[in-house]
């Protein structure tokens, strides 16, 4: 019983020699022997690896170091799945997939398609559907918005709009507009709703999550943990600040392509001539808050389960949105909606804004640079597509 690895067993030379050529003597004695069948060898080789992606700011560790990562993970998980331990083996392969390279990656998906297949047959768990929510009271939900939410001008929406209508009438102009009926045929609309198999699907996979009120909390953190306990955690009901965990701004498809094959880019986010820049997953109980920011890209924002309030000002309003001064922070508001400061931050209070609740079912298309807040008011399972046509690309 054994995990093939063909990229691994093909690029283990050169690639040994281009971490020896970074300094990695330690790494390559450790992996050579792991290769060999030492299991110690193989843990200490993704030891020295992980040591190495945290030696500094991630864009300035040398990408060999992410691939030598991946193989040390490969490694590991062989021993893992030779010793019939599926759980240990798949975290480990996740590993690889979240933090290491490129090259070894479709390894690491083959490997990963073999040890889930193990871990569903030892799973004698049936199959049932259950729902995320059944009850929703707006009322409720509304006690929990911004002031004066819902109640100037809301985005428009439009149903089943042509490629043609979407390029004159909102991607030209930069206008945001909500689209209904254009996910019909898409397998998460109904797979998705049914957390039995959320869990079936993706329930030993490791993924990173966020805990806390929102990234720019004091108490916000990260944490990495099985898909499963994720789910068991927005069943459990707890949406106190501190604790609420949101699954935000992850490439879980590229990660777990079972759910990639339950979705489709849609149509929409070919306008312009550009590129795809990056599918994104969010997934969270109700309450969780992303904070006033802007993106640099085209945004399809798609509500696969759930329901969201979103708040939108146009780009023409940043200066009177208070945007950090800190780079890493510039496309982020110093304004907390849910408790504006009216004296430090008196420039927004009277700011015109639109706003929208978006329905399971429906797109909204958010143009570049436009300020954004979102508010989960269900449990909450969205998909975001960015995409930059040539103009967007260049300024970028």
């Amino acid at each position: 019983m054994s995990l093939e690895t063909p990229a691994l067993d093909s690029n283990i030379s050169s690639l040994l020699q281009q971490i020896t050529e970074e300094g990695g003597y330690a790494f390559t004695s450790m992996a050579t022997r792991a290769a060999a069948g030492d299991n110690r060898a193989a843990e200490a080789s993704r030891e020295l690896a992980w040591e190495q992606l945290h030696s500094g700011p991630w864009h300035s560790v040398a990408s060999i170091w992410r691939d030598a990562y991946s193989m040390a993970c490969l490694h590991v998980a062989k021993f893992h799945y030779a010793s019939g331990d599926f759980k240990l083996a798949l975290k480990a392969l996740d590993m690889g997939l979240i933090m290491g390279g490129f090259t070894l990656r479709d390894d690491l998906n083959l490997c990963i398609g073999k040890v889930t297949a193990a871990l569903r047959a030892s799973d004698g768990e049936g199959h049932k559907v259950n729902e995320w929510y059944k009850d929703f009271s707006l009322a409720e939900a509304s006690r929990s918005l911004p002031a004066k939410s819902l109640s100037s001008k809301t985005v428009g929406k439009k149903c089943r709009l042509s490629l043609e209508g979407f390029l004159l009438e909102h991607f030209v102009a930069g206008s945001p507009v909500i689209i209904s009926d254009s996910m019909n045929h898409w397998p998460a609309k109904d797979r998705w709703n049914d957390i039995s198999y959320l869990k079936k699907v993706a329930g030993f996979r490791t993924i990173p999550v966020e805990v806390g009120k929102h990234y720019l909390s004091p108490d916000w953190k990260q944490e990495l943990i099985p898909f499963s306990e994720f789910l068991d955690r927005i069943q459990s009901g707890d949406c106190s600040s501190a604790n609420t965990t949101y699954l935000a701004q992850h490439q879980l498809f590229d990660q777990i392509q079972e759910l990639k094959k339950d979705i489709v880019i849609p149509d929409y986010c070919f306008a312009g001539g550009g590129e795809m820049r990056s599918i994104n997953a969010w997934f969270g109980p109700p309450g969780t808050v992303t904070p006033l920011h802007h993106d640099p890209h085209h945004n399809i924002l798609a509500q696969v389960v759930g329901k969201k309030y979103i708040r939108l000002y146009p780009a023409s309003l940043s200066e009177e949105l208070y945007p950090h001064s800190e780079s890493m922070l510039c496309n982020s508001s110093q304004v907390d909606l849910d408790n504006i400061d009216e004296e430090e931050f008196p420039k927004i209070v009277d700011l015109e804004f639109v706003d929208c609740i978006l329905e399971e079912g429906e797109m909204l298309y958010i143009p570049p640079k436009w300020w954004h807040y979102v508010r989960s008011l269900t449990s909450s399972f969205s998909v975001s597509f960015w995409w930059s046509n040539e103009e967007n690309a260049m300024a970028l």
